[in-house]
């Protein structure tokens, strides 16, 4: 089996509470698990997030895939270039910091920043395509962009293009309480940092959706 977990972005309460639930469900049985990027910005616990993640996968780096989200992305590119660091701020690096305590991108421990570096933008099965944003109808998978699997809404949102493997994401936020599962796409982004929503999806050696969801979130 396959748990695919959508946006976090800086919530590890509930972080920690869909782990625990997905442990209870996979008991013994062999699964992997596959993060679709956005661990950070905007939540009050991006550093934690990453810890719990990165420890995650050092443990089990043949069954933990961690794949890059666009604010990932975004972090990044203000590290390298600090004349678009205001326009990661405005998107909820802001946040990032202060979870930090520092002031800056560039600032951030050294082993975090290179972990973020080396993360894939997708993972595929024989089955099924992880991607953190979509993928651009019309294109092949192989000849897809780093940009639209980063970024892309429409038109991938708007059409049911066949890719060939159903294809697994996050990035939109799914505001009306519970994933979204289309024919050939599945949107697991219940807005973590929204509406307090985190959502893992259950996939097995078979095409097409999940065969189930798992979730988290706390009382009000």
């Amino acid at each position: 089996m396959t748990y695919a977990i959508g946006d976090i972005h800086g919530r590890q309460d509930l972080l920690l509470l869909l782990l625990d639930r997905i442990r209870d469900h996979a008991g013994d049985r062999l699964h992997k698990l596959v993060f679709l990027g956005d661990y950070i910005d905007r939540g009050p616990d991006s550093a934690a997030v990453i810890e719990t993640v990165l420890t995650l996968q050092d443990a089990r780096p043949e069954t933990v895939m961690c794949l890059m989200g666009n604010h990932e992305s975004m972090l990044l590119r203000a590290v390298s270039d600090p004349t678009v660091t205001y326009w990661w701020l405005r998107n909820g690096g802001d946040a990032t910091l202060v979870s930090f305590g520092v002031r800056e991108p560039a600032s951030l421990p050294a082993h975090v920043l290179e972990w973020l570096r080396s993360l894939p933008v997708s993972f595929e099965d024989e089955t099924h395509y992880y991607v953190h944003a979509g993928l651009r109808p019309g294109r092949r998978l192989q000849e897809q962009s780093d940009e639209d699997k980063l970024w892309i809404r429409e038109p991938f949102l708007d059409v049911d293009w066949d890719f060939g493997r159903h294809v697994v994401h996050g990035h939109t936020p799914v505001l009306t309480g519970g994933p979204e599962t289309r024919p050939f796409r599945t949107n697991l982004d219940t807005g973590a940092v929204f509406q307090g929503i985190l959502t893992a999806g259950i996939f097995d050696e078979r095409q097409g959706p999940p065969t189930g969801f798992i979730s988290a979130s706390l009382p009000d």
